[in-house]
């Protein structure tokens, strides 16, 4: 997108047009809705994510100083807000029924599924903490000092996490993709 165009939006925005607010959706919200499913247990929550997330970017729109990437300054609200959101349900959180949502995934030919979206899927199905450190750090890059600041958690526990999240991870693609079990794996970052 061009520069001048996103300013434009992004000025529109400051004024409160809603016509500049539905065209910086339109443009973002799929990008940052792939951002959300990294961090959501499920479809529903990533939604949620993203509208909390889009709420933020247009009441803080004003604090976008113009120096760094916009998508970027939005992806870090979507992982802020996936952030908060798992410190609130950290202790009062529904059990996901993990297997209704790969279901589907099972039945399928392991040639014809598509890379991506099944190990998004494997990683949904991780714990909500585990989840969290496995994105933080593999997708996102931040270190286990940064992520031990995020989420209030020690370094250790950060890598002990990553650690058990890469090897359930590891388990579930072999199952899936009907691997051997490889233990000699196991590696703390």
């Amino acid at each position: 997108m061009a520069k001048e165009k996103l300013d434009n939006i992004i000025q529109g925005c400051l004024k409160g047009r809603e016509k500049s607010r539905e065209e910086l959706f339109r443009l973002y919200s799929a990008k940052l809705y792939g951002v959300s499913l990294y961090y959501a247990g499920h479809r529903e929550e990533a939604q949620d994510i993203l509208h909390d997330a889009f709420i933020k970017i247009f009441e803080n729109i004003k604090q976008f100083t113009s120096k760094g990437s916009f998508e970027g300054w939005m992806r870090r609200i979507v992982i802020n807000t996936a952030l908060e959101k798992h410190r609130r349900n950290a202790f009062v959180r529904p059990t996901e029924n993990a297997a209704e949502e790969s279901e589907g995934r099972q039945s399928e030919d392991p040639d014809s599924m598509q890379g991506a979206q099944e190990l998004i899927g494997l990683i949904r199905e991780l714990s909500p903490q585990y989840r969290m450190v496995f994105n933080l750090y593999a997708i996102e890059g931040y270190s286990h000092k940064e992520i031990s600041d995020m989420m209030n958690i020690s370094e250790g526990t950060s890598k002990s996490n990553l650690a058990r999240a890469r090897s359930i991870l590891r388990e579930k693609v072999n199952k899936v993709y009907h691997l051997p079990a490889d233990k000699s794996q196991d590696n703390n970052e």
